[in-house]
């Protein structure tokens, strides 16, 4: 029987060079599916439910890490995670403190090779271990953020003012291509900062991520409704919007 595993890297280049590095180091190994976002590569890991999953920790709009904390909450998944990463200080001193088993880009043989013995070690271990992916995405995700990082303030110019705006006091930000907005009770304004780099800063635990554009502030949610799709939207408080919340984050809703 074939050892399956789903490929999930941002960058076709190396997403490519990745597949055909294990094609020939392990040709055993069956690539059921090779995405190029976070969400895509819930989807592949859920539908397939593959051995592996490769997972770029730093894909746009939905890490690799934000991927592992949506499996974590579909107790049917048993796919065993390989972070993808390039060098990064943090990154590797968490994996390293958590026995996680990860790959560095640049791919060389020696380095993927490693890898490669290793998983190869676990899998054929009976049964094979299993990962605790929620312990794994909190214990990784306090290492990745260094301390002192966190924000405190947005600053926004509104007309020629400069404008702080306490972290706290944000509803929620959506993004377009260009720019961020930030909503508060007050006002609402621009910024060029990407959504992507503001996540880093904030306590997930407060602000929640419902969408790969849209961040809330989970103090703020005033109901969650689902159409007959199943599709479920947040309605802040004193708000008009209705913010969509995409599948891949919808395990935020769930009852307990």
């Amino acid at each position: 029987m074939h050892t399956t595993a789903v490929i999930a890297e941002d960058e076709p280049i190396l997403r490519a060079q990745l597949k055909a590095k294990l094609a020939r180091m392990w040709p055993e190994l069956r690539i059921v599916a090779d995405v190029g976002d976070g969400e895509a590569a819930v989807e592949a890991i859920e539908a397939h439910q593959p051995n592996l999953a490769f997972l770029d920790i730093q894909m746009p709009e939905m890490t690799g890490v934000e991927v592992a904390r949506c499996l974590a909450a579909n107790p049917a998944v048993r796919t065993h995670l390989v972070f993808v990463t390039a060098f990064d200080q943090y990154a590797v001193e968490a994996f390293e403190a958590n026995a996680v088993d990860y790959v560095l880009k640049p791919y060389t043989d020696e380095r993927l090779q490693a890898t490669v013995d290793r998983l190869k070690g676990r899998l054929a271990m009976v049964p094979p271990p299993s990962q605790d992916l929620q312990a794994l995405v909190a214990q990784i995700s306090a290492h990745l953020r260094p301390a002192g990082q966190a924000l405190q303030w947005i600053k926004a110019s509104v007309g020629n003012q400069l404008r702080l705006i306490a972290i706290d006091d944000v509803l929620f930000f959506q993004s377009d291509e260009k720019y961020t907005l930030v909503a508060t009770r007050e006002l609402d304004t621009l910024i060029r900062t990407p959504i992507k780099e503001i996540l880093t800063g904030l306590d997930d635990n407060k602000f929640w991520q419902i969408h790969r554009s849209t961040i809330v502030n989970a103090t703020a949610i005033e109901t969650v409704t689902r159409d007959f799709r199943g599709q479920a939207s947040v309605k802040i408080k004193g708000r008009p919007e209705n913010l969509t919340v995409s599948r891949p984050f919808s395990h935020l809703f769930k009852a307990a």
